[in-house]
């Protein structure tokens, strides 16, 4: 994209390293000079997202930099969001983006003069309490310049895992059933007339919401397959104190991690499972863009006590339900690929894919692109969005959590070489280092209203008022009930902390 002229704008806390300059092995100018990412960078408070953005549309509104054929003709709530931005003053959006106007619309005016724009995210975004909001904001930007269903254009977010996008999609989460149909009565009925058997209509818990119910003594059994709850999840403390109240613990997974050695209150099964390019007839992926991937098996030697995971549920299933087992009886990937075109329409062709290179895109190359959107009118919708106020006491800090190099939790290094930090480095401003007396590589003592966590300072070109860590070490000082409301994701972007010089 940079070959071709594309400009980058980043609107972040922090300026990352990365995007000044990054190497690219496979060209040898980049890798022997390195290749700069971005174009313009636009400094704001973590959780400033919502003020700066809608600073931005009153700017696009105030010079007429919208394109009013698109909003006329294929969304809906356009006047609600004009008429909530007048009743948001810039000094209002200025303190609560930490970005100035002036800054907006150079933000503005670059997004203007822009034919094409693509907009991407990924957890900086969303780990908010008001995460879905954050999205929200982000599709009242580009809906504003009908920035969706024609090429080069459109929303991308950038997912962590390359099983959350599909997993989602075919129900393995805990308020939709396969397809994105609702958990409710009238979801439960519409599955009930496709498999032919009662199916549930209350919603499950998401994995925060399941510790807390372990920590009441409420959990009988957690089977966890692939994930690191222990690690990953915000008051460590906690989520040891849940794991060892639950009589039953199964952990399925291709390699051990540390939650698999919490005492438990009766027995922990460690279930060795396949690799996805071990299953017999292969399995897919989903990737962002809605494209599904078959990945085939590849030949080779096998640990003879790893099973699939799906063998293995389904084994579970049919047990606890002997009188519904002809049901469920399948006997290889490629009868559940069939199953799933079956169960979600959009997913069809599914069924298809058996050798490597097969793929499909659900949907199209684009959304949107026939002038509709998958909506009950047909419409794009504008939210009208007030941005999360948030004081922050004298002497506290807001704290924002970043990755190195790491997958999820897993960390491959103590050096984050984007960065040029270790892991525990406690990342701050020139100007909070010099009020605070500090210099680079001090001790430093981090404190939340949950737990405390020592480390050094290093400095960063970071928003003042900030405090940047790495996750999951951080995760000791992020307190357990500040959740993302809707979807159930933890906040790991809105604690306050202390910094204390040791």
């Amino acid at each position: 994209a940079k070959k071709r002229g594309t400009r980058v704008a980043v609107i972040n806390p922090y300026r990352e390293p990365g995007l000044e300059k990054y190497w690219v092995p496979s060209s040898w100018d980049s890798a022997i000079v390195g290749t700069k990412v971005a174009d313009a960078f636009f400094r704001i408070r973590v959780g400033g997202d919502i003020a700066f953005i809608n600073g931005v549309l009153k700017h696009l509104i105030a010079n007429d930099w919208v394109d009013r054929e698109f909003i006329e003709g294929r969304t809906t709530g356009w006047p609600q969001l004009v008429e909530e931005l007048q009743g948001q003053s810039f000094d209002q959006l200025e303190r609560l983006s930490g970005a100035s106007r002036e800054r907006m619309r150079e933000f503005a005016e670059l997004y203007a003069r822009a034919r094409t724009a693509i907009f991407v995210w990924s957890m900086g975004v969303t780990m908010h309490r008001h995460g879905v909001a954050n999205v929200k904001a982000i599709a009242n930007l580009a809906l504003a310049r009908g920035m969706i269903g024609r090429p080069h254009t459109g929303l991308m977010a950038i997912r962590g895992h390359s099983g959350v996008q599909g997993g989602a999609e075919v129900g393995a989460v805990p308020n939709q059933f396969p397809g994105g149909v609702a958990v409710d009565e009238e979801g439960a009925r519409k599955m009930e007339a496709l498999w032919g058997f009662p199916v549930p209509a209350w919603r499950g818990h998401y994995a925060a919401q399941m510790i807390d119910a372990a920590h009441r003594g409420e959990l009988d059994v957690l089977y966890c397959i692939g994930s690191n709850l222990f690690a990953v999840l915000p008051d460590s403390a906690y989520v040891r104190q849940a794991m060892e109240r639950i009589p039953l613990r199964v952990h399925h997974d291709i390699v051990l991690n540390p939650q698999m050695f919490v005492d438990p209150a009766d027995t922990v099964l460690l279930l060795p499972a396949t690799t996805r390019y071990e299953m017999v007839g292969g399995n897919t992926e989903t990737t962002t863009e809605r494209r599904i991937i078959f990945n085939p098996q590849i030949p080779g030697p096998r640990p003879p006590e790893a099973r699939d995971e799906w063998r293995v549920l389904i084994d579970i299933a049919r047990r606890v339900k002997p009188e519904q087992a002809e049901k469920i009886a399948f006997g290889s990937t490629e009868e559940i690929r069939q199953e799933i075109a079956r169960a979600v329409p959009f997913y069809d062709g599914i069924q298809y894919l058996c050798q490597k290179g097969d793929q499909i895109q659900w949907g199209g190359e684009r959304l949107g692109e026939d002038g509709a959107f998958g909506t009950p009118d047909g419409r794009a919708r504008f939210t009208p969005l007030r941005p999360p106020e948030r004081d922050v006491p004298e002497g506290w800090f807001q704290l924002s959590t970043r990755r190195g190099k790491q997958f999820n939790s897993i960390v491959f290094g103590e050096r984050d070489t984007s960065a040029g930090a270790q892991r525990e480095d406690v990342i701050l401003s020139d100007e909070d280092m010099k009020r605070l007396g500090l210099r680079e590589g001090a001790r430093v003592l981090v404190k939340s209203e949950t737990g405390q966590f020592r480390g050094r300072v290093r400095r960063g070109a970071i928003e003042p008022g900030t405090v940047m860590m790495y996750w999951p070490e951080a995760n000791v000082l992020i307190r357990r009930s500040m959740v993302e409301p809707e979807v159930g994701i933890p906040a790991y972007r809105n604690e306050l902390v202390q910094v204390i010089p040791l």
